[in-house]
């Protein structure tokens, strides 16, 4: 089993690692350990490097089990010795908007009790739906000042892994409308912003909501009965 570096620290941005399987096939290398976020819950997986020595391999995606797709014809050996470095600006792109998400999630639970029906994000931008009866403009830019509201508050983030048990005594800590968290996983990673919000997630966040930047709500739509989808950018705040 790889070690996954990055649950509880976000911001490794390079790691030491060793070769362990390699499919030529496939063109694809596991690491006995590994800082690349492989995707899941909406947020997409990371990219960056592995080098061993003087030879360096792109990683163009990670899949689960923490298998690294290589790009180009070179892949290196079982037993290599290799340093992993993530493409550190789209992975804090990606923490950045993860939890703005978050916050937007927090916001629509805590004030309108409207339960998240999906989402998906890239960098600097992304969309989620929830169960809403009505979302008229003004609801919307209600929303988007309390947001950033949120964002100004300087709220801190708080990862933690609890036993499953403990874990699902929480109230309220499956978000979605489905629980999507896999049976049998024996501790559950939460994700907390002190004051706020807190929900099991997997994926990777800042440490304060004032890294986030402004979040602009650009469009809002409805998918069909009471399934309504509100879309965000990020800005950096200096562009305030």
């Amino acid at each position: 089993m790889t070690e996954a570096l990055y649950p509880l620290d976000s911001y490794l941005k390079e790691f030491s690692a060793i070769v362990m399987a390699v499919d030529a096939e496939k063109r694809t290398v596991t690491l006995d350990r590994s800082a690349f976020y492989p995707g899941g819950g909406g947020q997409p997986h990371d990219e960056g490097e592995l080098q061993s020595g003087a030879q360096v391999y792109r990683v163009s995606k990670v899949e689960r089990g923490q298998v690294h797709v290589i790009a180009g014809d070179i892949l290196p050996s079982v037993g290599d010795s290799v340093i992993g470095r993530l493409d550190w600006t789209r992975r804090y792109q990606l923490m950045r908007t993860h939890t703005a998400m978050h916050i937007l999630c927090g916001v629509v639970w805590r004030d309108y009790g409207a339960s998240v029906t999906g989402g998906n994000m890239e960098p600097l931008e992304g969309r989620m739906d929830f169960e809403f009866e009505r979302l008229q403009k003004e609801l919307v830019n209600e929303i988007e000042e309390k947001i950033n509201a949120e964002v100004r508050a300087e709220r801190d983030i708080r990862v933690q892994l609890l036993p499953r048990a403990e874990a699902f005594q929480i109230p309220d800590l499956i978000r979605t409308k489905i629980n999507l968290v896999p049976e049998g996983i024996p501790e559950i990673r939460t994700v907390e912003i002190v004051g706020l919000d807190l929900q099991a997630d997997g994926g990777t966040h800042v440490a304060n909501t004032r890294e986030v930047g402004i979040i602009r709500v650009t469009d809002y739509k409805s998918k069909g009965g009471i399934n309504k989808r509100i879309y965000v950018k990020i800005e950096d705040a200096s562009t305030r």
